[in-house]
């Protein structure tokens, strides 16, 4: 490029004087050469356009691509991104960052570019209404998210007023499914299925009698109730029944009452931050029975905090993309760009994206009752995790859950 000083004839000028006069001067004289550099322009296209010659028109920015798409759709993602559960959160945001960036490349949905917006859920119940009114108020078409069961409830109602479909990859206890107004899918298995893949499992290990532990919360309260009756009603003892607090990291009282029945299992139906210090004291204790814990403690952050504490543990858990032989080109995907392994949500939020653009296609529109009814009829939806289906709940069909167990710091397929 010409510099400008150039053009003008003025190269080598410079306002550095200290005559203000001379300054002004040299002002007034490039603002005159200025307008004459106009004038002659416009004369030259005009003299073209004169002679029947029509003006040169530039060629087009070879670096400039055409718009793929005639517009947006903006699909909310609700899920914590801050406080205990936040790599949770974000493990899930990133896998379905990944299936909308696919689906984009493949033309969008309906010929519409998806854009994301995030609502922070903090996996807390207030903040998730107001991470579900953000959203509202955004105008989102949908929303894939729900981590938390307990935090997710509350947004039920206010997705339903708002005629807002959502699919939720993760948070599975039965409540959501009771209080469910009719726009909320269910992708995780759930509490029911959890629990009878627990049971099965203490039943494998040949266990007679269990402790209980919940933290009091939609989901972890839930599981251990039903947990509690399956396993009842296989006609075995549930040795103690106990609640904690979240954040709650001294269970020394708790370890000594599990010591003093010595159930043949634990079955901790909550999340890793309290999880991993609960085994941790339970051996320290002296504990040596089986140890079970929920998909809220699937992470391997579970394992890093419980240390060799963890050894041997067990857990009921989602399809974990690890194991699923059709989800190496997302995990090479995930590992590429983001540089760390996709969590245990990771491939069910993909899934829970890709399932929602389906539906969209399938109804042929934007309208929220259209979406509602396309979710409704789906029909063994290839997913990394197996077919989808739903129930007339909005719930899965075929539970999805897994046995596994830890191993030198990493958990492998239970056998």
């Amino acid at each position: 490029m010409i510099p400008y000083q150039k053009v003008l004839g003025l190269q080598g000028v410079k306002d550095r004087s200290n005559n203000k006069e001379e300054v002004v001067l040299v002002r007034i004289k490039k603002q005159w050469v200025l307008l004459l550099v106009i004038a002659m322009l416009a004369f030259a296209v005009v003299g073209c356009a004169q002679n029947g010659e029509e003006p040169p028109v530039d060629e087009p920015d070879p670096v400039v691509e055409e718009q793929e798409f005639e517009g947006e759709v903006l699909i909310g993602i609700m899920v914590p991104t801050t406080g205990g559960e936040a790599t949770y959160g974000q493990d899930m945001a990133d896998a379905i960052k990944i299936a909308a960036d696919e689906i984009n490349a493949a033309g969008g949905i309906l010929g519409k570019e998806i854009k994301l917006t995030i609502g922070d859920d903090g996996c807390d119940p207030q903040m998730s209404v107001a991470a579900a009114s953000k959203l509202v108020s955004e105008e989102v078409v949908a929303v894939v998210g729900g981590y938390c069961s307990g935090p997710t409830l509350p947004t039920l109602k206010i997705y339903g007023d708002a005629k807002i479909p959502m699919v939720v990859p993760a948070a599975n206890s039965t409540i959501i499914a009771e209080e469910n107004p009719g726009w909320a899918f269910q992708i995780n298995g759930t509490g029911f299925h959890q629990a009878a893949k627990a049971v099965e499992w203490f039943e494998h290990l040949g266990a007679e009698t269990i402790s209980l532990v919940h933290m009091g919360d939609g989901f972890s309260a839930d599981l251990a109730d039903l947990t509690k009756q399956a396993w009842e009603e296989k006609g075995k003892t549930v040795a103690t029944y106990d609640v904690i607090n979240r954040g709650e990291q001294d269970f020394s009282a708790l370890v000594t009452k599990i010591r003093s029945e010595n159930p043949d299992g634990v079955y901790w139906t909550a999340y890793h931050a309290e999880g991993a210090p609960l085994i941790r004291q339970l051996r320290q204790g002296g504990y040596q029975g089986d140890i079970i814990v929920s998909d809220g403690s699937s992470s391997v952050q579970l394992l890093e905090l419980a240390g060799q504490a963890s050894e041997g543990v067990f857990c009921t858990a989602p399809p974990v993309v690890d194991f699923l032989p059709e989800a190496q080109g997302f995990i090479d995907e995930y590992v590429g760009r983001y540089n760390t392994q996709p969590g245990p949500y990771a491939g069910l939020s993909y899934d829970g994206m890709r399932l929602l653009a389906d539906a969209i296609e399938k109804a042929g529109s934007f309208d929220p009752d259209a979406i509602r009814e396309a979710l409704d009829a789906t029909d063994q939806f290839p997913t990394l995790a197996g077919p989808v289906s739903f129930t007339p709940e909005k719930t899965l069909v075929t539970s999805n859950f897994v046995i596994l167990e830890a191993e030198g710091g990493k958990w492998i397929l239970g056998e």
